[in-house]
């Protein structure tokens, strides 16, 4: 019981820690400049359309092999 005393009164210690490290390690960050932001957002767009652009092209040729060898199967 006592040591549940303990870690009740503890906690809020602890969380004194845990922010005073949190802002400690933040202050070491080195953020992006505007630039590289910019970059890599511009890359992350023309990524994700070219993504798009390809299984959208997968989609239609399975699409179409699905249905060849449907109307194949229904012939026999």
């Amino acid at each position: 019981m006592a040591n549940e005393l303990t870690m009740s009164k503890d906690w809020a210690g602890r969380l004194r820690n845990y922010v005073s490290d949190v802002r400690a390690e933040m202050k070491r960050v080195t953020w992006p400049g505007k630039q590289e932001v910019y970059g890599t957002t511009v890359m992350v767009i023309i990524t994700t359309f070219l993504f798009g652009f390809y299984f959208m092209i997968c989609d239609e040729v399975f699409s179409r092999l699905i249905s060849f060898i449907l109307k194949w199967g229904k012939s026999l």
